[in-house]
């Protein structure tokens, strides 16, 4: 049994572990070193409700700080950890204190990708990662503002709804062809497109950003100038172009990493004493055969408790089955499952009633859907999916037979 356990991270795979370990019977130091001031909170609502200004600060919070002091818990907040030491089984933390570990956890998550154009460092050009990220565009998304979105996937699109409805003038640029393209099928992407526009969302996709400009007065960011001519006026501007697993640490340590830290069927890394969960660690997903790195707050939560029952000495896969949502304006967009390798997509229902779902097969195994604003199609997907079935695809395309009956 391990006496001491340092999860390097204040996450949500962090908070997760820290509470399945104590829940089931670790009576061990237990040690969590997070970046940011901040106890582990929730990072969905970054771009929702929370800089929309109707959420709290105080409910971002996963565990209120009573939480780490009744299960003895001590946390180093506002610290890093920048060295770990395998062989003598110990990290270092910025402020050079020493911590020794039987037992590592890697939760460092994932950061925002840098957008690599000349003034991308501009007063007011903004990425939205943390809390202070959030405080700093909310403060600057005053009505009538001009809001320049570079990226049209979950947060771009997010914030853009959050912004609308704030009365704001918002613009979106995404040098796809269309917005979501990552993550969705064309006939989604359409729909989200459409959508938009109804209210009053200015998308430009095929838009490739060459420079930001500043102003000669105020030094803040002014306008967004595309390789394609476009020149796009902004009082603001959010750069939303994808993350990356912060794994450096892991690198640096000499663990195996590839698009993040690479980790076996049971959350454990090249290293027996170490693990990694959450949006750095790139896992060997079980259902699709592959290992997949998932930015998911549910596969961070999935994953810190598998990685606490195995340092607790139960041997626990990490077979869960991923899924993501998104909301925008009265949208609730919910996918179930990685349709990564999809050779056709069946849609149940039209997308005028706003209320349908776009099934992706493979092989004609039905292995992902995406459901927006219907929640019994991706109820009943989580069990089909699973279980790997081949639907009858009249029957799938019939949004009048429930999802369960089209097997």
């Amino acid at each position: 049994m391990y006496e001491q356990i340092v999860i390097a991270g204040g996450g949500q795979a962090a908070v997760q572990a820290v509470d399945t370990l104590r829940r089931k019977g670790f009576t061990g130091k237990l040690t969590v070193v997070g970046e940011e001031p901040w106890l582990p909170y929730q990072r969905p609502p970054l771009s929702k409700k929370y800089l929309a200004g109707t959420l709290e600060r105080e409910r971002l919070m996963i565990r209120p700080a009573q939480f780490y002091a009744d299960h003895n818990v001590q946390a180093h907040l506002g610290r890093r950890v920048t060295d770990v030491a395998r062989r003598e089984r110990h990290v270092r933390l910025d402020d050079g204190l020493v911590l020794p570990y039987d037992a590592l956890v890697l939760a460092t998550g994932s950061r925002p990708r840098r957008l690599l154009a000349p003034g991308a460092e501009l007063p007011g050009v903004h990425y939205l990662r943390t809390i202070a990220d959030a405080d700093r565009i909310r403060a600057e998304c005053t009505p009538g503002a001009r809001l320049l979105i570079i990226g049209g996937g979950y947060i771009g699109l997010e914030v853009a709804a959050t912004a609308r409805e704030r009365g704001m003038g918002v613009t979106v640029l995404e040098m796809a062809e269309r917005v979501m393209n990552r993550v969705t099928c064309p006939q989604v992407s359409s729909f989200y497109e459409a959508e938009h526009a109804r209210h009053g969302v200015h998308i430009r996709c095929h838009e490739t950003v060459r420079a930001l400009h500043g102003d000669g007065h105020t030094g803040r960011v002014r306008a967004v100038l595309t390789e394609q001519g476009g020149e796009y006026p902004a009082d603001i501007v959010v750069i939303g172009v994808g993350v990356v697993p912060a794994d450096e640490l892991a690198r640096a340590a000499g663990l195996e990493c590839e698009n993040g830290v690479v980790t076996n069927g049971h959350c454990g890394t090249s290293d027996p004493a170490v693990y990694a969960a959450g949006d750095c660690a790139s896992h060997l997903n079980r259902q699709y055969g592959r290992h997949l790195r998932l930015e998911s707050v549910d596969n961070a939560f999935e994953q810190g408790t598998t990685v606490a029952l195995n340092l607790l000495g139960t041997p626990t896969p990490h077979d869960k089955l991923p899924w993501f949502w998104s909301d925008q304006f009265d949208l609730k967009l919910i996918i179930v499952g990685v349709a990564h390798g999809y050779d056709t997509v069946i849609l149940r229902g039209a997308p005028a009633t706003r209320s349908f779902s776009a099934c992706y097969l493979r092989n004609g195994e039905l292995v992902a859907i995406d459901s927006i604003n219907a929640p019994k199609d991706q109820m009943a997907a989580r069990k089909l999916i699973a279980a790997h079935v081949r639907p009858n695809l009249d029957k799938l395309a019939d949004p009048a037979i429930a999802l369960r009956d089209t097997v």
